[in-house]
């Protein structure tokens, strides 16, 4: 924005100048035309045309500098487009990234949702054993895998299944379900 600002006070600086170069030029055009016009000879066409070397040499300068802008302008307006162009692909990213979190989310919900329907289906078939054979297979858990099953089912049926284990293995099992929610916060 201040570029684009000091881009408008050049140019009007340069249009005030260049207004007062044909300004200048027009009054000395106008004298001249006076002196041709009450001169008894005729003056040569160049002695109209001809304008002074520093005149010449700023009005260089000015064209110069005028097609300078006009490039930095039409270099300025390329990256303008380019920027919005690469703002445009950003979002348009942003959006295949979001739709592939929304994708990833459905898909994880579906695994975890498997995941504890199996791990349901198989607590409900320990708890449908006798307590003596569901002991026998809970005596070969690690504690970890065994108080999984152990948590979700009724109190009676664990504890059935508890009292078919080893002393060893009941213990471990029993400080794992009791550790399980000591980290959890209190309020």
């Amino acid at each position: 924005m201040a570029h684009s600002r000091k881009n408008k006070t050049v140019r009007g600086v340069l249009t005030f100048i260049v207004s007062m170069l044909l300004l200048s030029g027009s009054i000395r055009l106008g004298s001249i035309g006076f002196a041709i016009a009450s001169s008894p000879k005729e003056l040569p066409v160049e002695a109209v045309c001809v304008t002074d070397a520093e005149t010449q040499e700023l009005m260089a300068m000015l064209n110069q500098r005028s097609k300078s802008i006009d490039l930095l302008e039409k270099a300025q307006a390329e990256r303008e487009v380019k920027l919005r162009q690469a703002e445009a692909d950003i979002l348009a990213n942003l959006e295949r990234v979001e739709a592939a979190e929304a994708k990833l989310a459905q898909t994880i919900q579906r695994v975890d949702s498997a995941s504890s329907d199996d791990i349901g289906q198989l607590t409900a078939v320990y708890q449908s054993m006798k307590p003596k054979d569901a002991a026998l297979l809970f005596e070969q858990m690690s504690p970890d895998f065994a108080s999984g099953f152990l948590s979700q089912m009724p109190p009676a049926v664990a504890a059935g299944i508890l009292s078919g284990l080893s002393a060893e293995k009941a213990y471990a099992i029993s400080v794992v379900l009791a550790g399980r929610n000591a980290d959890a916060p209190k309020q």
